[in-house]
């Protein structure tokens, strides 16, 4: 409603309801109690820099709503606030070397120039500010703009429809972190090892599967179990699938460690089996291991060692691998489905398959790719595109599991829309194999 008041008065009457408006801010963020204070502590009390040292842009064209952006701003303890009217003014601040800017605000709708051609200019230079994107023309277009923003590279912590508020301010700055510490952490993250350390690891087997539950959601019952190969890195600790995948793809060896957490994944089944959980467990196959010969028998033995039925054991493929025309693979997946195995469809939604396409696959469940999933309660247009994803999921007759379920929001919101799993660290992280009983056992007792 605030957007709106400067097209409805005069100048004079603009000039009053800018004091007014800081005088209602003044009066209702105390009055939102220090249930705000404390939750705005809460979230920072970790933070690697304090809101009073950052430095804040705010890019803005209409003088109004750059005065209220920055008394919330003010009001949240920044002590460094720059304004911009447009795109160039902003690009020209941006570009001083004099001053850097931690956290940019910029209005997607500004003369001489718009939002979007200045996140490209700042995705062509050398710009360390984050940026958050601000607009009163829906959440269909900042949507786009935040897909085109991703694209570009550009640091984006969020978006949000006007009028800001406090609570969605507090939110977006509470992602900040300086592009240091960011490159840092991943540079920590993501150790530099060779191929033949990979394999060495693989036959020292210092390489073991994690399992994430897979809950359903109308009963909250955990049903299943995705398996992701973790290393126990003698130096480096738990080293995780970017460090590695990448390198065994590139070199052709992906089915040294493929038939590595098969075996593993069979093995922790029986156990679980053994006292009393009857868990499905799923492993994701490479394009390597759907074109080799045999693949079906060649499961079908590891699992009758073990004595486990078919039925407990999914093979999880991506989208774009659903869309293969190569006959071995197609004759592989009709040959598991025959078997008993379960087939599931990954990543659903990021390869542009048709259902035509999909149907040429015997799958029995569709995962809805996370960029679906994560924050479609608070976006109309992904909310619709989730839904339509499940939908077709219903319409098919097959189970959806929709993964990267991070809030309770997401739980909610999949469960009113019929969705049948959810998978994700709302409910939780990947966990050893040990770890699975008695996390089931404390899961149990909220169901």
């Amino acid at each position: 409603m605030l957007y709106y008041w400067k097209d409805l008065v005069d100048e004079n009457q603009h000039g009053r309801l800018l004091k007014e408006a800081a005088s209602d801010l003044n009066n209702c963020l105390p009055r939102a109690g220090p249930c705000l204070t404390d939750r705005y502590d809460a979230m920072t009390k970790n933070h690697p820099v304090p809101i009073g040292d950052l430095r804040f842009l705010i890019a803005e064209d209409d003088a109004f709503q750059r005065h209220w952006l920055n008394v919330m701003l003010c009001k949240l303890g920044a002590r460094h606030i720059a304004e911009a009217e447009n795109g160039r003014v902003a690009l020209a601040l941006l570009q001083d070397r004099g001053t850097a800017f931690d956290i940019s605000f910029i209005d997607l709708n500004m003369p001489d120039m718009d939002g979007i051609e200045l996140v490209r200019h700042l995705a062509n230079g050398d710009h360390r500010t984050a940026v958050v994107l601000t607009s009163a023309l829906g959440s269909a277009l900042l949507f786009s703009v935040e897909t085109m923003s991703k694209a570009y590279g550009v640091h984006l912590l969020g978006t949000f429809e006007k009028p800001a508020t406090p609570e969605v301010l507090q939110a977006l700055i509470a992602r900040y972190e300086p592009r240091e510490a960011r490159q840092d952490r991943i540079r920590k993250s993501l150790p530099v090892l060779t191929l033949q350390e990979i394999r060495d690891g693989i036959r020292a087997g210092q390489f073991e599967p994690f399992y994430q539950p897979k809950v359903e959601l109308a009963t909250g019952k955990v049903k299943a179990v995705e398996a992701f190969a973790r290393w126990h890195h003698p130096q480096y600790g738990l080293v995780t699938p970017p460090a590695f995948i990448p390198i065994l793809e590139a070199s052709g060896h992906m089915e040294d460690l493929t038939w590595a957490v098969v075996e593993r994944s069979i093995a922790a089944c029986r156990a679980w089996h053994d006292q009393g959980l009857m868990l499905s467990v799923s492993i994701n196959l490479s394009a390597t291991s759907l074109a080799e010969p045999g693949l079906a028998e060649k499961i079908l033995t590891y699992i009758t060692q073990h004595g486990i039925e078919p039925q407990y054991f999914t093979i999880e493929i991506t989208e774009l691998m659903a869309m293969t025309d190569v006959p071995v693979c197609l004759e592989n997946l009709a040959r598991l489905r025959m078997k008993g195995f379960g087939l599931s469809v990954d990543d659903y939604g990021t390869a542009h398959s048709n259902v035509q396409q999909l149907l040429r696959i015997p799958f029995l469940d569709l995962k809805i790719d996370r960029s679906f999933v994560a924050g479609a309660s608070q976006n109309k247009q992904m909310h619709i595109a989730l839904g339509s994803c499940l939908e077709l999921a219903k319409k098919l007759r097959r189970n959806s599991v929709a993964v990267g379920v991070e809030t309770r929001e997401d739980w909610d919101l999949l469960r009113d829309l019929g969705c049948t799993y959810a998978q994700g660290y709302y409910i939780a992280k990947p966990m050893e194999r040990d770890a699975i009983p008695g996390w089931i056992e404390e899961w149990s007792q909220f169901f």
